[in-house]
């Protein structure tokens, strides 16, 4: 008996630890809400605190410009300076974000303050014109729109673009009626385009929580996305779109309870939003389709209260409109939609089903992106991490908040959830998309998955903000924190926000030329280039070149540049071969072009982003050859119309005159 005994009490020992670890695991994934989220009792806004970080703010872009001055000049001391403003400018003003009791005025003012500094973080690397690659297609296109006055002119470029000009339209408006140049009113606009985005995505959170706090923490780890501080600040039409995609979803959530005219009301101020959405950007177009048509989904699976059945059918409204919008513009406008997206989109699950199945990857991805600093790479893998553990901690207290019950502790939330009873079908689709997050970081691995992974980001991180503020204050902080409680989980917002620039660029301090690095090969040689063949040559002539130049001749120089030859032969293969074959010969003599501009600077150092003429050309790791390039002086018909040392221009007319 005695035995028997011991038996049963060895078993119950072993199975102990089991039990006291799946406790554990249950209490820190559980759906338990603990924290008091509703900023009660009501705060005012300590002013106080306002003014000193408004300071702070301006002396830490101040740190930032120097950081800049100093990079142009190549000296060591530039990232202390540029980064000691960075760390200034994010940490005083997240952390007081993220304080647990506060004004929600001053939340938002916050909010707006560190949103708007990082716009100017943005803009001061190239403070009088536009200076990324995206940039400069739509300057184009607005260019061309303001002198040809009609839209949906050509843009060999960017193809694609003016069937989408809003952003266009917007900017070429404000210039006709302030008289401002064209950066300077793509600038204002964008500033607008960056305090509407954060309001919208403030008040979407709050419809859908009733929380400020939760609302501006949400907001706050937004912010780590990598598309935050820089691609979707550019002069480019997603930068428009993401903020009618949120407005879309801020109206629709706030009107989530209003009935007869005010509904109606609402629904037509959705409908004009998504078609103003339809025309300006065709991912976020899609992404707002996806998100009414999941919502219609989850609001016809949900188990409703009779009062709520005309809310299910609004819903189904607003998806029915975002579907069918962007496809009748598509269909309108003839737009090859499948051609432009469909390659990238198959390359990328190509590459990253290879790398899955252990196939050998392709040359591009032997070589991949070029490093970064160990220390940028460093915060941007903890961001992730913190982000990941957000979500881990924050995903069934994030369903839990969406259960009609009003059970905080235990699972008995989910398994309302699960029996189809929930009281707002957002909570419930927002945290399912936080799912997002790591499908995009994995197709992040691969260089030809990237750009998916990228701008996946852009979308997913909503999701991604609030599961992770709900982790914040219903598990991290909990209702009265304090000691590590009140100070961690807002020192992990701060490196979240700071992963997110550190992500965003390769090198986002200005320093000197370098090779087919985009933004940091954009300099004043071949600006002054481009102006003068404008000046000398007249606006027009047609064009071809490497990826950089191609930019600033259509920009600046106003010419008609052109990626490819003729049918078949782009100009990687009329400028890279050591000697011009038959094939290029002919191809060359036969096409319309006029000139060539050769850039003798591709011979100093291989591409930063591993091509010099078309992504899809592969990358290179070597240089170009000087006598590749200087060839066309022995070419019968060719002349050399400039030449300032590095820069030469080619007259290949006389070519055509004997083909």
């Amino acid at each position: 008996m005695s035995l028997m005994m011991q038996a049963h009490l060895t078993a119950g020992a072993r199975i102990n630890p089991l039990r006291a670890g799946i406790r554990f695991v249950s209490a820190v994934i559980g759906p338990d809400l603990r924290g008091d989220s509703a900023d009660t009792p009501p705060q005012r806004a300590n002013f106080g605190w306002i003014a000193v970080l408004c300071l702070t703010v301006a002396t830490a872009l101040l740190l930032v410009v120097a950081g800049h001055v100093v990079g142009r000049r190549a000296y060591d001391v530039a990232p202390l300076f540029f980064w000691c403003g960075v760390v200034l400018l994010v940490v005083p003003t997240s952390l007081r974000i993220a304080s647990p009791i506060l004004a929600r005025g001053e939340r938002l003012f916050l909010l707006f303050l560190l949103a708007e500094a990082l716009l100017y973080y943005k803009a001061v690397y190239s403070p009088t014109s536009f200076i990324n690659y995206d940039e400069f297609l739509h300057w184009i296109a607005a260019d061309d729109l303001m002198t040809a006055r009609r839209l949906f002119l050509s843009n060999p470029l960017l193809p694609i673009g003016p069937t989408y000009p809003a952003l266009e339209i917007l900017s070429t408006a404000i210039v006709n009626l302030t008289g401002l140049p064209l950066f300077m009113a793509g600038t204002l606009l964008l500033a607008v385009l960056r305090g509407t985005f954060i309001g919208a995505l403030f008040l979407f959170f709050e419809s859908i929580t009733a929380s400020p706090r939760i609302s501006a923490i949400a907001c706050l780890a937004y912010m780590g996305c990598s598309t935050f501080f820089l691609f979707d600040s550019m002069f480019s039409y997603e930068s428009l779109g993401i903020v009618l995609c949120v407005l879309t979803f801020a109206v629709e959530a706030a009107s989530k309870d209003l009935v007869g005219r005010a509904r109606l009301k609402s629904l037509g101020l959705i409908a004009l939003l998504l078609a103003s959405l339809a025309v300006t950007h065709h991912l976020s177009a899609a992404f707002a389709a996806i998100y009414f048509g999941a919502l219609a989904t989850l609001e016809a699976l949900c188990r409703h209260d009779p009062l709520r059945i005309k809310t299910s059918i609004a819903v189904g409204l607003a998806a029915m409109l975002a579907v069918a919008l962007p496809s009748v513009w598509v269909q309108a406008r003839g737009i090859p939609l499948t051609g432009y997206l469909g390659p990238v989109i198959e390359s990328g699950f190509d590459t990253l089903l290879g790398k899955i199945l252990g196939a050998p990857p392709p040359r591009s991805e032997h070589l991949g992106a070029p490093d970064k600093a160990l220390y940028m790479r460093l915060t941007t893998l903890l961001g992730l991490l913190l982000v990941t553990l957000g979500l881990a901690t924050g995903f069934f207290r994030s369903l839990a908040m969406a259960a009609p019950s009003g059970a905080r502790f235990g699972w008995h939330p989910i398994q309302d959830i699960l029996k189809r009873r929930w009281r707002d079908s957002r909570l419930v689709l927002l945290s399912l998309l936080a799912f997002g997050l790591p499908i995009s970081v994995t197709f992040r691995l691969t260089v030809a998955g990237w750009e998916i992974g990228n701008r996946m980001g852009t979308f997913v991180f909503i999701a991604v903000g609030l599961v992770v503020a709900v982790s914040i204050v219903h598990y991290w902080q909990g209702p009265t924190p304090r000691g590590w409680r009140r100070v961690a989980p807002a020192v992990a917002l701060v490196v979240i926000v700071l992963s997110g620039v550190t992500s965003s660029s390769i090198n986002p301090i200005h320093g000197r030329y370098r090779v087919a690095a985009d933004q940091e090969s954009i300099e004043p040689m071949g600006i002054e280039t481009a102006r003068w063949v404008k000046e000398w040559l007249g606006a027009g002539n047609r064009f071809t070149t490497d990826r950089i130049n191609r930019l600033l001749l259509a920009s600046y120089g106003r010419q008609d540049v052109r990626v490819t030859i003729v049918e078949g032969i782009d100009p990687a293969r009329i400028f890279e071969a050591e000697t011009l074959g038959p094939d290029e010969f002919w191809a060359l003599a036969g096409s319309d072009i006029d000139f060539l501009l050769i850039d003798l600077r591709l011979t100093t150092a291989p591409p930063v982003l591993g091509f010099y003429f078309q992504p899809w050309q592969g990358q290179q790791g070597t240089p170009l050859s000087g006598a590749a390039l200087l060839k066309f002086n022995d070419v019968k018909g060719v002349t050399r119309l400039y030449d300032n040392g590095w820069i030469v221009i080619y007259d290949v007319r006389g070519l055509h005159e004997n083909f």
